[in-house]
């Protein structure tokens, strides 16, 4: 994804124009407009950029029952802040029937289940826990890298991405050949039709060569061939960002918090628990994907006619009074497990389990390895640039010393 400049509050960062969206505040600090909405009522009243008026929903109790109540569609596709100008896909046709059928992102019902139900049982706790010694692996090649490097050093570029990047092909079945390839196409700024063409390529190699994989499985499957390719893009495009943010956010919060690091080094049974917090603490979208009402309905006492669009805000969510106590505290020993994090619903991150395990697989060794791991700055001030114009939080630079 492109990370953009830091926004000033209430402007879109891509096209210049005014933002309903407040865009001031970051993962730590977010804006207080959020807070405010929420007090306000479960939803309030926003523009889009096609300006519909929909809603923005701060609440955790409607969040929930938004993302997971059937009488929403996916489409059609609206966005609080763009999409901007060239951001609208410019691919071949073959890429844009794959899109069509297996962009499970915008698919709803039957579609969307069977499309998804192809992958779940790649990415269940048990195939997850499945991965822990390769990705162990990963970590520690990676980390005696990172430390045989310059001192201070950069977590965000030299340990989270690489791991997050491996991890990733590993789960795909992207051959080692070609890890390189795939991090230079989907960890840095590429056009979607160069995307499409190296998932081609892919495809081919594991056609030709199949292993214990998600590529592997996709192409075995009874899915057409326009929906192993669209589904292997979108498997592509999504979750890696996501880890190496967590993965960094995760540093930089334990280390500006030096007596949770030490209680985890302590006690380090407390991790499982710590990476749901982390998690809540630094969640990483602002809003995720809207959803359009099929019907007219009511949620938490809110009237939602037929065609008006409503997103969620996992941010505002995860700081909600109601159900998370003293939510700007960061406590490694609260339960913070049910946030909305990895979103929610059918459309939740199909890929979490997998990141609980690069996540755990890099705080536990940099907390057993690197004990005096010391933080000297990351590079942002609020507002952190975004990452999309579906607002996401882009991870500082956390440079540290050990």
């Amino acid at each position: 994804m492109t990370t953009t400049p830091a926004a000033a509050a209430g402007v879109c960062p891509f096209t210049g124009r005014s933002s309903a969206l407040p865009l001031d505040g970051n993962p730590h600090v977010p804006t207080p407009a959020l807070a405010e909405f929420r007090e306000n009522g479960p939803a309030t009243p926003i523009r889009f950029a096609d300006d519909h008026e929909g809603l923005l929903v701060t609440q955790f109790g409607m969040a929930q029952a938004v993302l997971e109540d059937p009488r929403f569609t996916q489409n059609p596709r609206r966005f609080l802040l763009g999409p901007p100008e060239g951001e609208v896909h410019d691919v071949d046709q073959r890429a844009k029937d794959a899109l069509a059928v297996a962009d499970i992102l915008s698919l709803d019902g039957d579609q969307h289940r069977r499309i998804r139900r192809s992958v779940t049982a790649r990415f269940s706790v048990k195939a997850a826990r499945g991965r822990r010694e390769a990705v162990r692996g990963f970590v520690t090649e990676t980390l005696d890298a990172f430390l045989a490097g310059p001192n201070p050093g950069n977590v965000t570029n030299d340990l989270a991405a690489p791991i997050s990047v491996r991890s990733h092909c590993l789960v795909l079945g992207v051959p080692d050949s070609h890890v390189q390839l795939f991090g230079d196409t989907f960890a840095k700024p590429t056009t979607t039709q160069r995307k499409f063409d190296v998932i081609r390529e892919l495809l081919e190699l594991v056609r030709l060569s199949p292993g214990d994989n998600v590529f592997s499985d996709l192409i075995a499957s009874d899915l057409t061939a326009a929906e192993v390719e669209g589904l292997a893009w979108v498997l592509s495009v999504s979750g890696r960002d996501s880890v190496a943010y967590m993965i960094s956010m995760s540093v930089l919060t334990l280390l500006k918090h030096p007596e949770q690091w030490e209680l985890l080094k302590r006690e380090p049974e407390l991790l499982p628990g710590a990476i749901e917090e982390l998690v809540r603490y630094n969640t990483m979208f602002l809003t995720v994907f809207s959803r359009t009402a099929l019907e007219d309905m009511e949620i938490q006492g809110v009237t939602i006619p037929k065609g008006q669009s409503v997103t969620v805000s996992p941010v505002g969510a995860n700081r909600d009074p109601e159900r998370f106590d003293d939510p700007s505290t960061f406590d490694i020993t609260r339960d913070s497990a049910g946030h909305l994090g990895f979103s929610h619903g059918p459309h939740g991150c199909v890929g979490q389990q997998f990141a609980r395990v690069q996540i755990t697989e890099a705080l536990t060794q940099l907390l057993t390895r690197v004990p005096d791991l010391t933080l000297i700055d990351a590079e942002f001030e609020s507002p952190y640039p975004l990452a999309s114009y579906l607002p996401t939080y882009e991870a500082p630079p956390v440079n540290v010393t050990w």
